[in-house]
């Protein structure tokens, strides 16, 4: 398999992914005691050399609770074929690391209500406070 296609300049390599197999648990039937369908996908996200070092900083400290030593690792198990896990953990990979390189927000710029949104709040406060004074009973 090829590696996985992140952005359009970042491309991770097979080489730097590792691939781990074990018995799953859920679906499969007698199967599911002999077949090692579930899949644990790693990769080396701090020791990377196909990562620019500017997406490592941003990656680094969006996912760092995900990461064990700058390793990430992600298992599928959904499925009952081993291909089919591989393809789930690849997908699911590339859409964390898509997400954790992707730039910063633009700042909001701080904007302040338009005199007509105020006259109009001032003018609705007014009629709530005459609505509420005639339902009074004592007549303040």
């Amino acid at each position: 398999m090829d590696g996985l296609r992140v952005t359009d300049r970042l491309v991770v390599p097979s080489a730097e992914l590792r691939e781990r197999f074990s018995r799953s648990s859920g679906p499969g039937g007698q199967g599911v005691n002999t077949a090692d369908s579930r899949v644990e996908l790693s990769f080396d996200l701090a020791a990377s050399p196909s990562v620019p070092e500017t997406l490592r900083a941003r990656a680094l400290e969006r996912l760092a609770n995900r990461l064990v030593d700058g390793v990430l690792t992600i298992a599928a198990s959904e499925h009952r074929a081993q291909l089919a896990n591989r393809e789930a953990a690849r997908e699911r990979m590339t859409a964390l690391l898509r997400e954790a390189v992707a730039p910063p927000p633009k700042a909001r710029r701080p904007t302040r209500p338009s005199r007509g949104a105020k006259e109009r709040r001032l003018a609705e406060k007014k009629r709530q406070s005459q609505r509420k004074r005639e339902r009074r009973v004592d007549g303040d």
